[in-house]
């Protein structure tokens, strides 16, 4: 929305072409008054015509050619144009002087507005020289065709000629140099609302204002997205009720701003759209007064924090498994060694059991559990030695081909599963072990979840920083996408999915989606998930193409 620029009920100085239109207008006037006095006054006293006639068709002349070049010549006007304007009206002027009698008669003073006009019109030193002219003119007129010559009058008119011209010039000057000056600032601030039009219509947050009756006065594109509002129909209506459905938290905070003067600063709530989605927003409000009335307007800035909550519960989540993994380290390392020593116990007492069958068993039973443990606590190990040991260059389509393969051999992989590898080469820097159990993990886990014919589709490739979720600052990012049209997410599991020792399958363990988590931490990137029942689920895992100096450092 382009707020026009204000312009002012006057001018520092008229422009050259407004001011030569007065000029030539007065002329027209002058050979008016020019023609009514010859045929009237002059014709009396027998003055010859031819002069007069000569001097009118000359002026109307002038007129007629100024009026075309101005037409045909857009843009500032020569001194050479000018000075050939201003001879004319010094011989209009002139003419009438000397049928008037010089000095005698008040027709000289006409000569103080030819040069103020052509002061203002000119630059300094043309403006001098039609000062000087004119004072030539009248002089030569005065000694060579006036009866009486240049006495005290004239000289003091030529004197007043030159006063004329030096206030007039000044004048002009400053008045020139305050226009300038005006003009530099109305196109910096019509650059300025220009920028700020053009940061208004693109930034990612909302903004809109309303005034002190609750109307709206200014709503950006992204405001009319987030609230699925027409700007262009609410303008100037009133748009509080209809807000207090939308977003309670936004119109609370515009209505206490309104009434209280009262604001708000990093506030939250939820925006409630029509088909039933719900997002969560961060708001701000600011009330100004506006000059010409005095009465306040409230502008609220709104941004949806969906894509920043969720970052933040990844941030949490990686805390938490990096306490969970030292734990889990701390314990399996306590555990297993008297675990191993009951083992090897066990072992020689059932060797020592003669034919007991049911000591045996029991001792048996006790082997397996024990190992099975072991393997529990070999489980938990690997979560908790979850490092990136070395950085290089790795083709991350190199790495997902590998662990397809892999994973195709499992016995968990029945024949009506298809895994399919797509994308283009992609280099990171990257420990590829981990990328490999990364990968192989969510292959497995889409793979054991598969309750019937499945296909699972694996891309790679790069993206541009604005396709990242909000929030995140990932240089130079890649993509690693893991999509499957199997049996969704359950609910209860959707929200713990990454959490360990959280399994939604009989016999897992619940930590091949927190390595996965731990993994892609390690590269500092970050793993979303999307998922609905019946409709599939899939992972999306950004990762940084390039590490930044201090962390290789």
């Amino acid at each position: 929305m382009t707020t026009p620029v204000t312009r002012s009920s006057h001018r520092a100085l008229p422009d050259q072409r407004t001011l030569l239109v007065w000029v030539f207008s007065v002329r027209s006037v002058l050979v008016l008054v020019t023609l009514l006095l010859a045929s009237l006054v002059w014709r009396a006293h027998e003055q010859p015509w031819g002069p007069v006639g000569l001097g009118v068709a000359l002026a109307l002349a002038l007129v007629g050619y100024g009026l075309w070049h101005l037409r045909r010549r857009p843009g500032e006007l020569g001194d050479g144009f000018l000075f050939c304007q201003a001879l004319g009206d010094i011989g209009l002027v002139t003419l009438l002087v000397h049928f008037a009698h010089g000095s005698d008669s008040a027709f000289p003073s006409l000569y103080i507005l030819v040069i103020a006009a052509y002061a203002l019109l000119m630059s300094f030193g043309g403006g001098l020289l039609v000062a000087i002219l004119v004072s030539a003119t009248y002089f030569a007129d005065s000694m060579w065709f006036q009866e009486t010559g240049p006495g005290l009058a004239f000289w003091g008119q030529v004197g007043v000629f030159i006063t004329s011209y030096l206030l007039a010039g000044v004048l002009a000057h400053r008045l020139r140099a305050a226009g300038a000056e005006r003009e530099s600032l109305q196109s910096e601030l019509r650059r300025v609302r220009l920028a700020a039009d053009e940061i208004l219509r693109n930034i990612r947050s909302g903004v809109m204002t309303v005034d002190d009756a609750g109307r709206l006065a200014f709503m950006n594109p992204m405001a009319e997205r987030l609230l699925q509002v027409d700007a262009e129909t609410m303008t100037g209506l009133p748009v509080l009720d209809q807000l207090k459905l939308r977003s309670p938290e936004l119109w609370a905070a515009l209505v206490a701003a309104i009434r209280h003067g009262r604001k708000v600063s990093r506030g939250e709530g939820t925006v409630i759209l029509e088909d039933g989605r719900i997002f969560p927003i961060g708001l701000s409000t600011t009330t100004f007064e506006r000059d010409s009335d005095g009465r306040p307007s409230v502008t609220a800035i709104f941004t949806d924090i969906s894509d920043l909550k969720r970052l933040n519960e990844l941030n949490l989540r990686a805390e938490r498994l990096e306490a969970v993994a030292a734990l889990s380290a701390s314990l399996a390392h306590e555990i297993r060694n008297p675990l191993s020593s009951i083992r090897s116990s066990v072992e020689q007492l059932a060797r020592s059991a003669h034919g007991d069958e049911d000591d045996r068993y029991l001792a048996q039973l006790i082997v397996r559990e024990s190992d099975r443990l072991s393997r529990l606590l070999s489980e938990f190990l690997d979560f908790a030695r979850v490092r990136a040991t070395e950085f290089v260059p790795v083709d991350l389509q190199a790495v997902v081909t590998a662990a397809a393969r892999l994973v195709r051999e499992h016995p968990d992989c029945r024949p009506d599963i298809e895994i399919r590898v797509q994308g283009a080469r992609t280099v990171l820097d990257g420990d590829e072990d981990l990328l490999h159990r990364v990968v192989a993990n969510l292959l497995l886990n889409a793979v054991q979840a598969a309750k019937g014919p499945m296909l699972v589709t694996v891309t790679t490739r790069p993206v541009k920083p604005a396709e990242l979720p909000g929030g995140c600052t990932i240089e130079q990012p890649v993509s690693l996408e893991v999509r499957d049209n199997g049996p969704g997410i359950p609910d209860d599991l959707r929200d713990r999915l990454f959490q360990p020792f959280v399994t939604g399958r009989v016999g897992g363990t619940g930590l091949g989606l927190a390595i996965v988590q731990r993994a892609v931490e390690a590269h500092r990137g970050v793993v979303l998930v999307d998922s609905a029942p019946e409709k599939g689920t899939t992972f999306t895992i950004f990762f940084p193409a390039r590490r930044v100096a201090e962390e290789a450092a």
